[in-house]
This record gives structure tokens, C-alpha cells and sequence, in this order.
């Protein structure tokens, strides 16, 4: 089923939960049982990350270094696959403009079409780690926006091969990215909300926004969504902190605020099981509080921790 008709159709907010496929060499089973614990609450939706390749460079004969790609977890179309046919809940995958082509793009897009995927997040993704800028892939999209156009190109028939003659209409329900605190590459928070509405009118059919732990700027974020036109769903993406570092990497990698309250309880916390315990109560305040406000869905990003997770909900619904 598609997303949005869910969003539609709920009277009540749903559940959805965010994994990572698991790294080259590994089991499909460690993710099974992640899923087998959160499967308890009847999710209509997992969203399985994209992840692009990285660069190493390794020594051949001669002191001769070769720059090497490598896709450290690959599979996330096959395992959006093995979710639905072991689980019979649909999953929206995550597909990224950096490190791929558009060709690349439309064959992932071709393959997640055949298997009955019908939900995709459309994001830019984040530079490779040798990168201090996001660079394209030659012939890749720069911007999410791009990728939404090709989606809702092939939504109406029309791929790559323009030579392409009765080419079938995908039917992929696209959701983009919201940062109630802006991205980080954004000049200022209004160009952000327009570059946001530029997606939407691209044809993006509802927001996921990046974690945030102060529930007044992801109000703010939907009030000022809407005062410029913005009125598709607003999905609030919610991330527990469960140890002590977490308070220093966080802002870090996602260029986020940690209130000075929680701050300051876990600075002061003696242990990281305090510090969880801290972080799953602040989780369940935050929850209950979107709910109340009327969010059409909460949702966890798991991070491969199902535990905290379960707590969370027990204590909210």
C-alpha cells in the first residue's frame, strides 16, 4: 500500500521504524531479529536506508596505489524485498542521488517497481567521506529535487531511453526530507522551507524530517511549512540518545540542538544505562506530546537498537 493512502485512511497516528541493511559479509539474520522484536507493534511501513559507496585506496605491486570503490551495505532493494515477503508489511526504501548515476537510479527504480515497492524517501544523501562538498556522480543527480522529477517521470511513463514506446507508469508514492532546524548546508532557515516547497511542487507526497529533540521547533517547522503552501504530511522523525557520547556526535554529524535540559541530565549521568534510561524518558515525553498535537505518524529512527525502542512505545500507546 502507498504511504499517503495510509496517512489518509488512519484515524490514529501509525508506527514506522528505520534500519540499515546489514554490512557486506553479513547475515540478513542479525536484521531479522531486530525486525522480529518490533513487528510485536504491527508497523505498516520499515524504512530501509541507501548507503553510497566509499573510497580506499589500496596497494598493488610496485607502491602503485588504486582508488577502489566500495559499497559497505549493499542490498537495500533486496532486503525491501525479504521484509514484505517475510513480514507481509510493506517498506519504503531510501534511493540517493550520491554515487549513482541516473541510469543507476532508474534500474533500482525498475527492480523496487517489479518486486511491488511502492513507497521511496527521494534524498540527496551526504558527501562521500573523502569529500568536503557533496560532488554528483558524472551523469548523477546534484539535488533531490532532481530525483524527484525522475520519479515522477517514470510515475508517467517516461524513462531515460527516450526511444522507450508504451513504457509502463510506475505508481511510487515519494517522500522528501524536512529539517525543522535547517540543513546544514542551507544559507539561512527560509531558504531552506523554499528549496522544501520547490520538492513538494516537484511532486513529493508527504516529509520525513530529521531527528530533533525539541518538539516547539518541529511546531514551528509545520506552521511555517504551511504558511508558504506547504500542506502535504509531515512525518516528525524521533532518535533516543542512549549514551553519553551521543550528546557530542549528534549535533556533530546532524547539526542539531540538544536541549540544555537534557543536556545537562546527561552530562551529569553517572553511566550509559542512566543515560538511556534518560534518553527513553525524554523519547516518551516527545511522543506523547506530537501525538496530542495530531502527527499522522511517529517515526523511530532504530539505529539497530530495537530495546529502547520498546520501551518507548509501550509507555506511549
Amino acid at each position: 500500500m502507498k504511504l499517503i493512502d495510509v496517512i489518509n485512511k488512519s484515524k490514529t497516528p501509525y508506527i514506522s521504524f528505520e534500519i540499515l541493511p546489514p554490512l557486506k559479509g553479513q547475515s540478513i539474520d542479525k536484521l531479522f531479529s531486530i525486525l522480529d522484536v518490533l513487528m510485536q507493534f504491527s508497523p505498516p511501513f520499515i524504512n530501509v536506508t541507501y548507503h553510497r559507496s566509499e573510497f580506499v585506496y589500496k596497494e598493488k605491486a610496485g607502491g602503485i596505489f588504486e582508488k577502489v570503490a566500495v559499497r559497505k551495505r549493499p542490498g537495500t532493494v533486496g532486503i525491501c524485498s525479504a521484509i514484505m515477503h517475510r513480514y507481509q508489511t510493506d517498506s519504503v526504501a531510501h534511493i540517493i542521488c550520491g554515487g549513482f548515476s541516473k541510469q543507476e537510479t532508474e534500474d533500482a527504480l525498475i527492480d523496487l517497481d517489479f518486486l511491488g515497492v511502492k513507497n521511496i524517501l527521494a534524498l540527496r544523501g551526504d558527501p562521500a567521506k573523502n569529500e568536503k562538498h557533496f560532488e554528483p556522480e558524472i551523469d548523477g543527480h546534484s539535488y533531490a529535487i532532481d530525483l524527484v522529477k525522475q520519479i515522477v517521470n517514470m510515475n508517467k511513463g517516461i524513462y531515460l531511453d527516450e526511444d522507450l514506446k508504451n513504457a509502463i507508469n510506475t505508481d511510487f508514492c515519494i517522500g522528501v526530507a524536512g529539517y525543522p532546524e535547517k540543513h546544514y548546508e542551507a544559507a539561512n532557515y527560509q531558504s531552506d522551507l523554499r528549496f522544501l516547497k520547490a520538492k513538494v511542487d516537484a511532486g513529493a507526497d508527504y516529509i520525513v524530517t530529521q531527528m530533533f529533540f525539541d518538539n516547539q521547533k518541529y511546531f514551528k517547522f509545520v506552521d511555517d511549512c504551511r504558511a508558504i503552501g506547504i500542506n502535504i504530511p509531515i512525518i516528525p522523525g524521533i532518535k533516543t540518545i542512549t549514551n553519553k557520547k551521543q550528546i557530542y556526535s549528534i549535533p556533530k554529524i546532524f547539526h542539531i540542538d540538544i536541549p540544555d535540559d537534557l543536556y545537562k541530565d546527561i552530562f551529569n549521568s553517572k553511566d550509559d544505562k542512566t543515560v538511556c534510561e534518560i534518553g527513553c524518558d525524554w523519547s516518551i515525553e516527545q511522543s506523547k506530546e506530537l501525538i496530542k498535537y495530531g502527527v499522522p505518524c511517529l517515526h523511530y529512527y532504530t539505529m539497530s537498537n530495537p530495546e529502547p525502542i520498546v520501551k518507548i512505545i509501550r509507555k506511549v500507546f
